[in-house]
């Protein structure tokens, strides 16, 4: 791989908005940590903020599936592009 160990980048591997379909209760932001959760007018719920590395974004997805909510869209954002 092309990337160093002492990388000056910064600790998260980008911010991501991630879409579901239906609305989820606010009760569940916390497993969502460092995640906004927003529910949007269209019935749609949605994650945003920073995500460490891949690993991570795919254990979301993951926690996503278990709630049963289908999966719409998921968009690697620039730093403080807010959804």
């Amino acid at each position: 791989m092309s990337e160093t160990q002492g990388s000056t980048e910064s600790r998260h591997d980008g911010f991501y908005e991630i879409r579901m379909k239906g609305h989820l209760d606010a009760r569940w932001a916390y497993w969502f940590e460092g995640m906004s959760l927003t529910r949007a007018r269209d019935g749609t719920t949605v994650l945003y903020g920073p995500v460490t590395d891949q690993a991570a974004l795919h254990g979301m997805l993951r926690k996503i599936r278990d709630l049963g909510l289908p999966l719409v869209s998921v968009i690697q954002k620039k730093k403080g592009t807010n959804p």
